[in-house]
């Protein structure tokens, strides 16, 4: 392994060798100048180098290894020449999203998913089509593998996104199997938020030569204010809900430690006026995704949550964790609450004890975390926590070349609806989720489910706690 570190004073792209038309890209979607992950890898990728790089969620490291990707893909052979290998499906779906941005500079780029918790004809019709960049995870990959489906013979550029999370998953013998299905000659780059030995040991297996890129030190550190509070056992579901009302975050993602339990919190929380969803590992991919999709957009206020079902989610502006379990260790404790206060804004991590677990939070102590009482919290009667949104959904979606540009037009158009109302769109194969402002959704559903989008009228109906939620009840609109 071979200790680099690469110091650029300037961080604009223009200093690499890229296109104008990707570097028109990058500055058209934001780019203003290079992360420290992507200053001190993407050197280095650009030339074909492989590269083992530690660097956190939203540190820009898709970007890195997406524009050195892109950057060498030959469109013009129609063939698999990437592989992106990611713990879970909703994060090969990020990426995937991310790698079509990057890519809006070059003409005709395929880039197919392949996930498990999706159906398995439609992935292999598509393979039939071809594709230059796969995103997938290591089961489902192998699975096309196997079948000879896929053909990784002429692959450039094998990666692995949070290699870390894949072992910890039980990856190892999959991303083995998958990995003996490429060349030998390719360029290999692992990005993982840890370095524990089974990285090193995996890097050492899989590259050749790799260059060691560490920036965690150089990335901002997430501004999270850190509360501890001991409860007693039969009142923490009270004391959880005292805690939401006091600090008044707007979305809370809750950890507990089983499938049970978090089934049980979501829907005593919902009973209680606090508008929550679970996510655990007995969920359908659909019924997955409609949680994810919900809470993301937000028209669910609360996600509960264990550790193994929250892998690979990637929130954006969440603004409290809460540990209602204690974490097993303080990995899992900065793996959680890591996923607040980014991208420069504050957030809040609380984590609840008993008094048995007092000698369990000697270990966390130190002079900014805060240990208070739960009489510090401020009492508010009759506290409910409705969301801001509310999603309709459309039967619907890609394979019927449904874009949200459409569905926004004919809102805001023939509807009425001014687009200050209307919040995020998500597309998928056969549905579309839409996002609407409480105050308006009446109005957007009545539209939706009568009016036309592209020349044609698709089904609508409206996320409620249960399927039989009555649209028609003035209730459920406030």
């Amino acid at each position: 392994m071979i200790e680099k570190r690469l110091i650029m004073n300037d961080l604009k792209f223009s200093r690499l060798p890229l296109s104008k038309e990707m570097l028109h890209n990058l500055n058209e979607l934001g780019f203003e100048k290079m992360t420290p992950v992507q200053a001190e890898s993407l050197p280095h990728i650009l030339k074909n180098h492989d590269v083992i790089a530690q660097a956190k969620t939203g540190s820009g490291k898709t970007a890195a290894f997406g524009i050195g990707v892109l950057n060498k893909l030959d469109v013009k052979k129609f063939s698999v020449q990437s592989l992106v290998l990611c713990p879970t499906r909703e994060l090969a779906d990020q990426v995937a999203k991310e790698l079509r941005r990057l890519a809006r500079a070059t003409h005709n780029v395929k880039i197919l998913t392949l996930c498990g918790g999706a159906p398995f004809g439609p992935q292999y019709g598509s393979l039939l089509h071809g594709a230059h960049i796969i995103v997938g995870t290591p089961g489902r990959v192998l699975k096309h593998l196997d079948k000879g489906y896929l053909s990784l013979k002429d692959l450039d550029t094998l990666v692995l996104d949070e290699a870390d999370r894949m072992l910890d998953m039980g990856f190892i013998a999959e991303i083995d199997r998958v990995i003996a299905h490429a060349p030998v000659n390719r360029q290999t780059l692992l990005f993982s938020a840890t370095y524990p030995e089974k990285i090193m040991d995996l890097s050492s297996s899989i590259q050749k030569n790799a260059l060691n890129i560490q920036t965690i030190s150089e990335e901002s550190a997430n501004k999270i204010t850190e509360y501890f509070y001991e409860v007693v056992h039969n009142e923490k579901l009270s004391t959880l809900i005292k805690i939401i009302a006091h600090h008044n975050p707007q979305n809370i993602l809750v950890f507990c430690n089983t499938k049970i339990q978090s089934q049980d919190i979501s829907e005593e929380l919902y009973e209680a006026g606090v508008d929550a969803l679970a996510i655990h590992g007995d969920l359908e991919q659909y019924e997955r995704t409609d949680v994810l999709v919900r809470f993301s957009n937000k028209s669910c206020s609360v996600l509960v949550a264990t550790d193994v079902a929250a892998r690979g989610l990637d929130i954006k502006d969440l603004g409290m964790v809460v540990n209602y379990d204690m974490p097993q260790d303080e990995a899992t404790y900065t793996h959680r609450i890591g996923r607040t206060g980014r991208a420069g804004k504050e957030g809040l991590a609380v984590t609840l004890f008993t008094n048995r677990q007092i000698p369990e939070t000697e270990y966390y102590r130190n002079e900014s975390r805060r240990f208070d009482g739960v009489d510090t919290l401020n009492e508010v009667e009759y506290f409910t926590l409705v969301p801001p949104n509310v999603t309709i959904v459309l039967e619907g979606g890609k394979k019927d070349k449904m874009r949200p540009g459409d569905i926004l037009g004919a809102l805001t158009g023939e509807a009425g609806i001014e687009g200050k109302y209307v919040g995020k769109i998500d597309i998928y194969d056969r549905q579309t989720y839409v996002a609407i402002e409480r105050s308006m959704a009446r109005e957007a559903y009545s539209y939706l489910k009568k009016g036309k989008i592209k020349g044609r009228t698709f089904p609508a109906w409206v996320f409620g706690q249960s399927d039989s939620v009555n649209v028609e009840n003035e209730f459920f609109w406030t």
